[in-house]
């Protein structure tokens, strides 16, 4: 079927304006009629994705990220809606993975969404670490129970094989203690698990005061935030600690700096609403 570009550019400026009135129904059948004018315009398909995410129909709204993903090798907006889908749909893995795509795309163009797509990497991250979390604390309760009923029964065959009641006080009571302190040493762990969290110093951004996931170190040996300092070079094209001239392509990647950050963050996911 021969591609009827003029007639599919219509009809996506038609869906543009019902999308940007809140009109996500309109805007989506708008941008079908679109691809089938042109089934070859990647813009296209990110633009319905949008208006199915916000229709919540995420699983239309992946293939659609897809499409675009399959005509042009990948595109910072195709991996950014990819990854808001999969974490409606509680595939932390998956929407990190996607989200860490669109951050590398937006760093390597200079993209302006950068600030959105970090505080995207952030959720993922923080997300998934609570689901992490709450199976790791079911487990641990699971495994208390199974523990303490098998000393409950061990005790209890225990208390049925002894001679007279006094052998069978003294082995309930010995029982008694193992098991008061197995239940001890589990709420020992809990109250551990659950002790003040701190934030250290060295993962905050001084600019934003979130937690870094990219930073950049300046020729005065400070580091930022990537999307941070980017913004704040866009408005004011100088250092924020000497206010010397700063430029973007002065900036460099802190990898060590980056790893701990990474790392604190997988352990402590909390952090990320900090």
């Amino acid at each position: 079927m021969p591609q009827d570009t003029e007639k599919s550019t219509k009809l996506k400026d038609d869906g543009n304006k019902h999308f940007q009135s809140g009109d996500y129904i309109g805007a989506e059948s708008l941008y079908s009629k679109a691809i089938i004018a042109d089934d070859t315009n990647p813009s296209l398909y990110t633009n319905r994705a949008m208006a199915r995410v916000r229709l919540e129909l995420y699983e239309s709204a992946i293939s659609d990220c897809e499409e675009c993903i399959k005509l042009t090798g990948g595109t910072m907006k195709a991996y950014f809606i990819l990854s808001q889908c999969q974490l409606a749909m509680h595939d932390y893995d998956a929407a990190l993975e996607n989200a860490l795509q669109a951050h590398r795309l937006c760093v390597e163009t200079s993209d302006k969404s950068l600030g959105p797509v970090t505080n995207q990497v952030l959720r993922c991250k923080k997300e998934r670490w609570d689901e992490l979390e709450k199976r790791r604390i079911r487990e641990g309760q699971e495994l208390e129970s199974e523990v303490i009923a098998l000393m409950q029964r061990e005790r209890q065959d225990m208390v049925n094989s002894c001679a007279n009641d006094l052998d069978s006080k003294q082995v309930a009571d010995e029982w008694d203690q193992k098991i008061a302190l197995l239940r001890a040493t589990f709420e020992k762990s809990r109250a551990a698990s659950e002790k003040r969290r701190e934030v250290p110093d060295w993962v905050i951004d001084d600019i934003s005061f979130g937690i870094m996931v990219d930073p950049v170190i300046t020729n005065t040996g400070k580091s930022y935030e990537r999307a941070s300092i980017m913004e704040h070079l866009r408005r004011h094209p100088t250092d924020p600690l000497t206010r010397e001239p700063l430029l973007p392509s002065e900036l460099r990647p802190n990898l060590q700096l980056k790893e701990a950050c990474q790392e604190f963050l997988d352990q402590n996911g909390w952090a990320v609403d900090w």
